[in-house]
């Protein structure tokens, strides 16, 4: 099962997603990165903490969103990456090519001030 939710703090959307986002769950969270690239959502974290598994397919989502918004001239912060999500991101080298922080906290902060 997977599922997101929105919330917009001190100008910077949030995303905070539940579960596992796998090939079979991937399809319906598709769509919504488009609309926030669409948006032209200029500041985005991802709230990775709830995250219980993600897969290749999920990973393509989010460097998706990551590439989509970044070509709008926008950032997006991941956070909160810990067990089956944070070893994927390690063995695909994610964590040395993506901001990656500890917590939204952080995250937002850092976004704030640029």
């Amino acid at each position: 099962m997977f599922r997101f939710d929105k919330q917009s703090r001190d100008g910077v959307l949030v995303l905070e997603l539940h579960g596992s986002l796998d090939a079979m769950t991937a399809a319906t969270f598709k769509p919504e990165v488009v609309a926030i690239a669409d948006s032209k959502a200029l500041k985005v974290v991802v709230d990775l903490k709830p995250l219980t598994l993600i897969d290749s397919t999920g990973v393509g989502v989010l460097i998706s969103l990551f590439k989509r918004t970044r070509a709008q001239g926008g950032q997006v912060y991941f956070a909160g990456l810990v067990a089956q999500p944070k070893e994927v991101f390690r063995l695909l080298r994610l964590d040395r090519s993506l901001d990656l922080f500890p917590n939204v906290d952080e995250a937002v902060a850092k976004l704030t001030q640029a």
